[in-house]
C-alpha cells in the first residue's frame, strides 16, 4: 500500500485544478479534474473507488470510495466546487495555492477542498485492521449551484452508512442544524404601448408596488409565528433582491420580473411556503388583467436538523465545543434523508471562505 502525498502537495494540486460551479453557464465548469485526482490518492491506500455521472449535468461527477466491508459505517463527505471568482480582488493568483505568514491561500482552500486532503493524510497511516466498519469517502459536484451532485447520492451506493460527517468550515464546531434556502423567480406579465395612452396596454410596474407590500406583510408573519432562539438571525428570512422590467421610459411596462429568497428554519416546509406566497400574490395580478408565474428557479435545499444524538455526543467530546446551528446551507439534509446521523464539522471559518 503506497503512502498518501503530502498534505501540502495536495491541497495545492487541488487548488490548482478549477472546479467552479455556478447557474451561469459562462461560469460554470466541469469537477472531473478534482475527481480524478482524489481516485488517484485513494486507490493506492486500498479504496473501492467510484466515479458517478450527474444526469443531466455533463461535465460533473460524484466520487465514492469505500475502504472496508459490512454496513453502518461512517461518511466523510464534501463538495469538488468552488464558488465563482472576482480575479481583480484577489492578491494573489486563485489557482495557485501561496503561503503567507502561515497562512495558505487560494481558491478553495477553506471552502472546501482542503478537506479532502485532510481527510487523506489523517486516513493514510491506517491498515486495514482498523477497519471494522467501512469508511465511505463522497466528493460532490454542484453544491455551490444546484447541489446536483448530493441529490443524485443513494443509499445503496453508501453501503449502509450509520453515520456522516460533512467537512464545511465552522471552525471545528459541530454544526447540528441550519436553515434551508429557496430562491424564487417571480414573473408579472403585461401587455406593452405608448405610454401617451394608457388604455393601449397593461402595465406590470403599475401593480408591482402591491405585490411587494404583499410580500412584506407575509415576510412579517412568518417572523412572528416561526422562531428557534438557538439561531442567531431566529427567525425565517425573506430577501427581495433584484428588480428587472420594461424596456423604455415612454412605453408601457409590460413585465416585471422579481428575484428573493426565503430561508425557512427547521421544521418549515419549502413547497408549504412556495404555495402560500403563490396564493396570495395570484389574485393581485388577476385583479388587473394580468399574468403571473412564480416559483423555485432551482430545486430548493431543505433545511437541516440532525436526528439521533450517537454522533452528536461523540464529535463534542472530541472538540470540547457544544452543537451549534449556522446561516448557510449544507448538503446535510440530502445525507439525512439517505438514514445517516449527520453532523457538520470542518477546519476553517466560513467568514474567511
Amino acid at each position: 500500500m503506497k503512502n498518501a502525498p503530502d498534505l501540502k502537495d495536495m491541497v495545492s494540486k487541488l487548488v490548482a485544478t478549477p472546479s467552479v460551479s455556478s447557474t451561469l453557464p459562462q461560469f460554470d465548469q466541469s469537477n472531473e479534474g478534482v475527481v480524478h485526482t482524489l481516485a488517484n490518492w485513494l486507490e493506492p491506500l486500498g479504496f473501492s473507488v467510484e466515479t458517478q455521472p450527474i444526469e443531466g449535468r455533463p461535465g460533473k461527477q460524484n466520487l465514492i470510495a469505500t475502504r472496508g466491508s459490512g454496513t453502518g459505517g461512517l461518511v466523510l463527505s464534501g463538495h469538488t466546487d468552488t464558488v465563482p471568482f472576482d480575479a481583480p480582488l484577489w492578491e494573489s493568483d486563485p489557482f495557485r495555492m501561496c503561503e503567507k505568514k502561515d497562512r495558505w491561500y487560494g481558491l478553495g482552500t477553506c471552502d472546501m477542498k482542503s478537506f479532502f486532503a485532510l481527510a487523506i493524510d489523517a486516513l493514510s497511516t491506517l491498515d486495514d485492521a482498523h477497519f471494522h466498519r467501512p469508511l465511505t469517502i463522497v466528493a460532490t459536484a454542484d453544491e455551490e449551484s444546484t447541489m446536483s451532485g448530493a441529490r443524485a447520492l443513494e443509499a445503496a451506493a453508501l453501503c449502509g452508512a450509520r453515520f456522516a460527517l460533512i467537512g464545511e468550515p465552522t471552525g471545528l464546531k459541530p454544526v447540528n442544524q441550519h436553515k434551508g434556502i429557496m430562491m424564487l423567480s417571480l414573473r408579472i406579465k403585461g401587455s406593452s404601448g405608448h405610454s401617451s395612452n394608457p388604455d393601449l396596454g397593461r402595465s406590470a410596474l403599475d401593480v408591482t408596488p402591491e405585490i411587494i407590500a404583499e410580500l412584506h406583510k407575509f415576510r412579517d408573519e412568518l417572523r412572528s409565528k416561526y422562531t428557534n432562539p438557538a439561531f442567531e438571525v431566529a427567525f425565517p428570512t425573506m430577501n427581495l433582491g433584484c428588480i428587472h422590467g420594461g424596456d423604455n421610459p415612454n412605453r408601457i411596462c409590460d413585465h416585471v420580473d422579481l428575484g428573493f429568497d426565503v430561508r425557512v428554519l427547521p421544521g418549515m416546509d419549502n413547497n408549504e411556503i412556495a404555495a402560500a406566497i403563490e396564493a396570495r400574490l395570484r389574485p393581485i395580478t388577476e385583479a388587473k388583467g394580468l399574468e403571473m408565474t412564480c416559483g423555485p428557479s432551482h430545486p430548493p435545499v431543505p433545511p437541516f436538523q440532525s436526528e439521533g444524538d450517537e454522533l452528536a455526543t461523540l464529535v463534542q467530546e472530541l472538540t470540547g465545543a457544544p452543537l451549534q446551528p449556522v446561516a448557510f446551507a449544507t448538503e446535510a439534509p440530502f445525507l439525512t434523508e439517505l438514514g445517516m446521523e449527520t453532523i457538520v464539522l470542518g477546519a476553517g471559518s466560513i467568514d474567511q471562505a
